[in-house]
């Protein structure tokens, strides 16, 4: 790949990438390099493609890794809490039915905050799942949990959004 294809290459995938690794790692300095990272990988480490879906796939694939690689060396900080610990997730929210949401259609940039809010179990399972479009089988091949865990953190993030979501609403509309 020549110094032009390179920079064209970058500039179609950096975006996404970036996007990705943020809405992961909530922090802009980690999700920039994770981000440029992927792409020095996928340009200096002889990775080609066929067709441009098949280097989104590997890029977006390659990027999910780094970012949950970059929370599990978080996780090992004594500051933070354990990324999938089912131990304490139940003693937070014990496992509910499927949430029903009866309220009015929330924005979608509220919604956004409100995940961003979430502690990272939830928030990564969410992000992966209904931001990236992965499956249960996908996420628990890159984090290296079992798909019932995967399932459980769901749930029980999808019920703390729609609780979180619905008090969001009630403040703005001045309820109570």
């Amino acid at each position: 790949m020549n110094r032009q294809e390179a920079s064209d290459f970058y500039r179609i995938h950096s975006k996404p990438l970036y996007n990705t690794a943020l809405r992961i790692l909530r922090d802009s300095a980690e999700a920039e390099d994770v981000m440029q990272d992927t792409l020095l990988k996928y340009i200096t480490g002889g990775v080609r493609s066929d067709s441009r879906a098949q280097a989104s796939a590997w890029l977006r694939t390659t990027c999910v890794h780094m970012a949950i690689d970059r929370l599990r060396r978080r996780r090992r900080e004594p500051s933070t809490v354990d990324l999938f610990s089912l131990d304490s997730l139940d003693k937070v929210l014990p496992l509910e039915e499927e949430p029903v949401w009866d309220g009015p259609v929330p924005d979608i940039g509220l919604i956004r905050d409100v995940m961003e809010k979430l502690p990272d179990p939830y928030r990564l399972v969410l992000n992966l799942i209904l931001i990236e479009g992965m499956d249960y089988s996908e996420i628990a091949r890159l984090t290296s949990q079992k798909e019932t865990t995967l399932r459980s953190i769901y749930s029980r993030g999808r019920a703390k959004l729609a609780q979180k979501l619905r008090e969001m609403i009630a403040g703005i509309s001045g309820e109570k």
